[in-house]
């Protein structure tokens, strides 16, 4: 923030602005990962990869009672990962492939970024090398 004379208000700096868009640019990927975090909620992801499922097939083999697995699945809705919908008494689970993808995505991107970066460290080392070593 800074003073802005003619307004007599603080203003937002302009890098704070792209800094907040780009926060608020990742948050739904900040809710993924932070979702992921947990194993037991990584292993209802995996289920759910093999289809649709009640939660009652979700918590069969987790060692917690039906009232923990259903928090662990408002985490995996709020990260975007996991869609439910309620029959009856019955509430099915399944996948949201969308997020897994921006995610997988964001990963890969880091993933070239560094490769380049290594494979122009590897060849500026090359450079440097005195002429006995080459």
């Amino acid at each position: 923030m800074r003073f802005h004379p003619a307004r007599g208000a603080l203003d937002a700096a302009p890098d704070a602005l792209i800094v907040k868009y780009m926060l608020n640019h990742h948050a739904s990927l900040d809710m993924a990962f932070q979702a992921l975090a947990d194993p037991t909620r990584r292993a209802m992801v995996d289920r759910l990869t093999l289809g649709p499922a009640t939660v009652s097939e979700l918590a069969g083999p987790l060692s917690m009672s039906l009232p923990a697995v259903m928090l662990h699945l408002k985490v995996l809705e709020k990260g975007g990962l996991v869609k439910s919908q309620k029959a009856g008494r019955v509430r099915t689970c399944r996948i949201e492939p969308q997020i897994l993808s921006q995610a997988e995505r964001w990963i890969t991107e880091r993933r070239q970024m560094w490769e380049r970066n290594l494979d122009r460290l590897g060849a500026f080392l090359d450079q440097a090398k005195p002429e006995d070593e080459k």
